[in-house]
C-alpha cells in the first residue's frame, strides 16, 4: 500500500495544471488556503471541508504516563491535539479504491 506522499509542491502543480493559473499564483493560492486552515485551527475552530472531512482541535487534560523502559510514572502535561475525521464520502471513495486495487 505505501504509495507516494503528496507535498505542497504537488498540490501547487495540480492547481497549475487544472486551474490554469501561473505556477507562482498557484503556489500562493495553495499557501493561502493552508494558512487559513492553520490559523483557524490555532484559534481552536473546527475546519469542515464538505465531502472531505473535519479537522477538530481537542484539549487533553493532564495524565500520568509510563516510561516503557523503566516503568517509571511520568506526568504528561495538558495539551491540545488536532484530530481529522474523514467524511463518509471520502471513506467510501477510499474503500472503492481499495476494491479496485484488489481486482
Amino acid at each position: 500500500m505505501g504509495g507516494k506522499t503528496v507535498t505542497r509542491a504537488d498540490l501547487c502543480e495540480a492547481v497549475y495544471q487544472k486551474v490554469g493559473l501561473s505556477r507562482t499564483e498557484s503556489a500562493e493560492l495553495v499557501e493561502m488556503v493552508l494558512k487559513e486552515i492553520s490559523d483557524s485551527l490555532v484559534k481552536g475552530e473546527t475546519v469542515k471541508l464538505s465531502s472531505f472531512g473535519s479537522f477538530v482541535v481537542r484539549s487533553k487534560g493532564e495524565r500520568i504516563g509510563r516510561n516503557p523502559k523503566t516503568g517509571e510514572e511520568v506526568p504528561i502535561s495538558p495539551r491540545r491535539v488536532m484530530v481529522f475525521k474523514p467524511s463518509n464520502v471520502l471513506k467510501q471513495k477510499i474503500n472503492e479504491g481499495l476494491a479496485e486495487d484488489q481486482k
